[in-house]
């Protein structure tokens, strides 16, 4: 037979059972929907992280502490076990292709304005630099300035979140607010910028690095850290300098440190770095969804390898006289899998249109966005295909192989 014909023969057979049809490609859309939804989903989640980290900043290098034990000779340096102040001034002033320099120190108080009061603030001690840095906008006021940083001034720049929790509809530039021991005068507002790595910047209030030294941390930690930061955040004026700014941080570190470049006593990274780390959990957390998929697959296959099982016994009568005027094994077994795999082509078509619309109603409605690969398609469509001539070649093969005069008298 000529495969136009067998088409037509296998269409032919299958519309005229159209319940049981579409009942046998619900497993092969659902997977295939499935396929795409899920990968969708969490390739949305990875470009939205992608997204919220390079919000932050610019072209940025991140410089942490390791806390090792010791300098170069096994003693204990000036600033061994983590980053000092004076670090990010000596970035500032000896690395070239710098664009700016911040440092954070954070400490938790209680703060109070009027009746209001809240526990466990995030206290972030800072430099005037930290705006450009991270990428942050004044929404009100101003940020903190070099004249406040050298003289521990009393000022405070307060998170979106922290302004309304605080001072409601009431202008807060130039309002005092008590954070610990200290009155503190609202000299900003920053405008919202949400949760960006577990990190909430609008709940936070934002003061000059020197007065958290100075005031802010307890006495007993201030006397064994001094003036240590949590962390001294780069940006470079341009990307191609990135890795050249690397290396005078490890230089310049290392030496004042006084430990070997082999191993320092702090890790610098970047923001492709982070998005490296983040796309790898985020990669095995896809390929284990896919796989969830893929059992959809598989059972929607089986379904198909059952139906096909039940329809050769009942067209068995069909199958002996097809065989009595002409029809050979190979004609019975190639119209059985070309039934097999219309029904997973268009079960496949329809799970593509479902899987992609379900994408747009996930990324329209709800809080999760979502991001479409043609690959993904294309790979769900393949696997149905794939699944259809797996599981439909038994029943193919089992009507071929029947007698053709025990095929003429089955009832």
């Amino acid at each position: 037979m000529k495969l136009i014909d067998v088409i037509k023969v296998a269409s032919k057979s299958l519309s005229s059972n159209k319940l049981r049809s579409m009942l046998t490609m619900l497993g092969i859309i659902i997977g295939v929907a499935a396929v795409i939804i899920m990968i969708a989903v969490s390739s949305g989640t990875e470009a939205a992280i992608a997204d919220q980290i390079n919000s932050l900043g610019a072209n940025l290098v991140f410089v942490m502490s390791s806390f090792s034990q010791g300098g170069a000779r096994g003693g204990m340096s000036a600033s061994t076990g983590g980053l000092v102040y004076s670090d990010a001034e000596a970035i500032a002033g000896n690395v070239p292709h710098v664009a700016g320099v911040a440092v954070e120190q954070t400490t938790t108080q209680t703060v109070k304005y009027g009746s209001i009061v809240l526990e466990d603030v995030s206290i972030l001690g800072t430099t005037p630099d930290f705006p450009t840095v991270r990428e942050i906008v004044i929404e009100e006021g101003r940020f903190i300035n070099e004249q406040e940083l050298e003289r521990s001034t009393r000022t405070a720049i307060l998170g979106a979140t922290m302004a309304k929790e605080l001072f409601g509809d009431t202008y807060p530039v130039g309002q005092k607010i008590t954070v610990g021991p200290l009155k503190l005068t609202v000299v900003g507002v920053l405008e919202e910028k949400g949760l960006v790595s577990g990190v909430d910047y609008d709940s936070r209030i934002y003061v000059p690095i020197t007065l958290v030294f100075d005031k802010l941390m307890d006495s007993q930690f201030s006397r064994i850290a001094g003036d240590r930061v949590r962390i001294i955040y780069v940006t470079v004026d341009n990307k191609e300098f990135i890795d050249d700014v690397i290396l005078q941080i490890n230089l310049l570190l290392s030496k004042r440190h006084d430990v070997p470049l082999e191993t320092p006593d702090f890790q610098i990274s970047t923001q492709q770095d982070i998005i490296q780390t983040q796309s790898a959990t985020t990669e095995s957390f896809r390929l284990l969804l896919a796989w969830v998929a893929g059992v959809s697959l598989i059972v929607g296959g089986i379904g198909i390898m059952n139906i096909m099982l039940v329809s050769v016994t009942e067209r068995t009568r069909e199958i002996g006289i097809r065989q009595a005027v002409g029809a050979t094994p190979q004609d019975i077994r190639l119209q059985f899998l070309t039934e097999a795999l219309i029904l997973s082509l268009i079960g496949g078509l329809i799970g593509v249109v479902l899987g992609i619309t379900g994408a747009w109603v996930f990324s329209r409605f709800g809080d999760m966005p979502t991001v479409v690969y043609p690959l993904s398609i294309v790979l769900a469509f393949g696997s149905a295909a794939a699944v259809g001539i797996l599981f439909g070649y038994l029943p193919a093969n089992q009507a071929a192989k029947l007698d053709p005069i025990v095929a003429l008298r089955h009832e």
